[in-house]
């Protein structure tokens, strides 16, 4: 089951993970479509989150809170959450500069599949 809601923001179901799909330009704007995509994964309820970020070309704080937002509500609830990459170097950079790239788990977004190695480690 896949529910699009934006040409940037996209949300696919998996077995036991929930995948959202981000692309281009991503700033406040976008806010809304950011927050309807944790909304489904959030009722969604199943042990892993990940969130490909490889084809974002410009992230801003927006994306930044969003991301810690979510990284503590999956914590509190005891789900995973992992950003799928390659990171491009401006999500990289975000998240370097802003000292919280080791506070999430980064996998490269070919090698999770279908999201099943994402989900056991």
């Amino acid at each position: 089951m896949s529910a699009p809601f934006d040409t940037k923001v996209h949300v696919s179901h998996h077995d036991l993970m929930v995948r959202i799909t981000v692309s281009g330009e991503l700033d406040h704007e976008d806010a809304e479509d950011v927050e309807a995509a944790w909304q489904v994964a959030d009722r969604a309820g199943l042990p892993t989150t990940t969130v490909d970020l490889s084809r974002v070309t410009f992230a801003d704080s927006m994306l930044l809170n969003a991301l810690l937002a979510a990284r503590h509500r999956h914590l509190g609830d005891g789900r995973r959450l992992v950003l799928l990459g390659p990171l491009p170097p401006s999500v990289h950079r975000l998240l370097e500069i802003s000292g919280t790239l080791e506070h999430f788990t980064v996998r490269d977004a070919c090698d999770a599949g279908d999201g099943d190695d994402v989900s056991s480690s």
